[in-house]
């Protein structure tokens, strides 16, 4: 076969322009992803092969390897019931899960982390925020171009600027469990609950946060810079904190919840710490 420089020769073309590749695939996967990303906000329980059959029947004659390749770098995952495999993915140091028949019942008790992807007009963004479970409200939150631990470890060190809870739970994704996070939990003495493999409806919550986000935020505008994405979002935050009511909060909003009903943790962790050795007592 002949070198790939004397093929370059003899069609008079620079080797700078035989490896170029044209931006136009980039752009067609750019639409491909946002696609994804609205049925993933509609079908967070859709896998790979249900994902290629929806944009197949849009139109799109895509394969099962591209749109798992897509899906991995907007970091999607389907959330449903999955096989325990003897070998785990991540060979880090592993947490219980401890919001198991907790009941959460005032702020500050538990916190969640957890990231997800934003379209912009070109391109595309990674979102982060800690969130408190029992209020909804958003404690702290930062955009990234790049799926690093760096970004979240700032929005962590935001968070426990306002307070400290008593756990604070995440999944088992490599930014969570990297021993720079890990560890500032464990020097401010918060326990740490990751979520099981294969469970369910461990991420519901934060899930609904995505889905609000997107449609009332995201998918109304078309961010031309990452500077646009920020200011946009953070205005939206704001809305979301303190004006936007869920009636999940009794028509409340998460900054009226989350100031003003307050609790005394000590009593939650007495009467939870009492469930635990009763129910260790009944079995």
């Amino acid at each position: 076969m002949m070198p790939i420089n004397r093929q370059c020769e003899l069609l008079y073309l620079a080797r700078a322009s035989y490896y170029y590749q044209s931006e136009r695939d980039d752009s067609y996967n750019q639409l491909l992803m946002k696609m994804l990303d609205e049925q993933f906000t509609k079908t967070p329980f859709y896998g790979v092969l249900k994902m290629t059959a929806c944009l197949k029947m849009k139109g799109h004659d895509v394969n099962e390897k591209r749109v798992r390749r897509l899906m991995r770098l907007m970091g999607l995952e389907a959330v449903y019931p999955k096989k325990r495999l003897s070998k785990t993915a991540h060979d880090h140091k592993k947490y219980p899960y401890l919001l198991r028949n907790l009941d959460i019942s005032c702020p500050d008790q538990v916190r969640r982390a957890d990231i997800t992807y934003i379209r912009m007009n070109q391109g595309f963004v990674y979102l982060v925020v800690v969130m408190d479970w029992y209020s909804r409200y958003i404690l702290a939150w930062e955009i990234s171009t790049t799926m690093d631990k760096e970004f979240c470890i700032r929005t962590l060190e935001k968070a426990l600027m306002t307070s400290t809870p008593e756990i604070f739970n995440s999944d088992q994704g490599m930014q969570f469990t990297s021993d720079d996070f890990t560890g500032i939990l464990e020097q401010a003495d918060i326990r740490i609950s990751m979520d099981g493999r294969g469970r369910v409806y461990d991420n519901i919550f934060v899930e609904r946060l995505w889905r609000t986000v997107k449609y009332e935020e995201v998918y109304l505008h078309d961010y031309r810079t990452v500077s646009e994405a920020r200011l946009r979002l953070a205005n939206y935050f704001h809305f979301y904190n303190r004006e936007r009511i869920h009636e999940t909060l009794d028509y409340k909003t998460p900054y009226d919840v989350y100031f003003k009903e307050p609790c005394n943790l000590k009593t939650v962790q007495a009467d939870h710490t009492m469930h635990l050795k009763q129910a260790h007592f009944l079995s």
